[in-house]
């Protein structure tokens, strides 16, 4: 089994127990995830893409704000997606929203889709950092953005706020659970901004717990 095939079947292990109750405990950490939604700034119309949307709770809020915009996830995890799906039948979204089991650096609008444009609004949230490859994943998503789009990224930064003993324990625990900040992604934002590339907004979450960054394409 490839790399690749291996943290499929790593994630589907994982989350085969853990997304039962995935969204109780995740939002004691996850912080920012709201504030991403509000940030993303959906209008009436917009199609919006969520990178790695696992039970999908991002987008079914997304979707209750904004009732007009047409809502798409992909996720590696088949378990899950079996969660997400179940999230949208309850809540009534199943046309609002479409779901894909797909590998982020591979999703293409048409391909995956079946869409003859991009994506206005395209997001991860706290998933990036669980992919096993950064460079893949970002590029896919600016490939799918539509001319006038944004991309908007909520993750663990560095705990810079926070003492030096706890932002060393926190750092380890989430290396035990396959999570990691990579400095390179930041560099790599503030690296296109520079080059005139797109227009980026960086701002704290909770004292550097995390970061939320929204790049816009020039």
């Amino acid at each position: 089994m490839n790399d690749i095939g291996a943290h499929v079947a790593f994630l589907d292990r994982y989350y085969g127990r853990q997304r039962r109750f995935y969204d109780f405990s995740r939002r004691f950490f996850l912080f920012g995830r709201n504030r991403l939604l509000h940030a993303l700034d959906v209008q009436p119309g917009h199609r919006v893409l969520e990178m790695g949307c696992g039970t999908a709770r991002n987008l079914r809020k997304l979707a209750a704000m904004q009732p007009a915009a047409v809502c798409y996830g992909i996720d590696a995890s088949s378990e899950m997606l079996l969660t997400a799906a179940d999230g949208l039948r309850a809540d009534g979204l199943e046309r609002q929203v479409t779901l894909k089991r797909a590998l982020a650096e591979e999703v293409r609008p048409g391909r995956t889709f079946g869409l003859e444009r991009g994506f206005d609004r395209v997001f991860f949230s706290y998933s990036l950092s669980m992919m096993p490859d950064w460079r893949g994943p970002l590029q896919a998503a600016l490939e799918c953005l539509a001319p006038g789009g944004k991309l908007a990224i909520v993750d663990f930064w560095d705990f810079a706020g926070y003492p030096g003993w706890l932002a060393r324990r926190l750092h380890r625990r989430l290396h035990n659970h396959h999570v990691h900040f990579e400095p390179a992604v930041l560099e790599h934002l503030r690296g296109l901004e520079k080059s005139g590339k797109a227009v980026l907004q960086l701002r704290s979450v909770a004292r550097r717990w995390a970061y939320l960054a929204e790049l816009t394409p020039t």
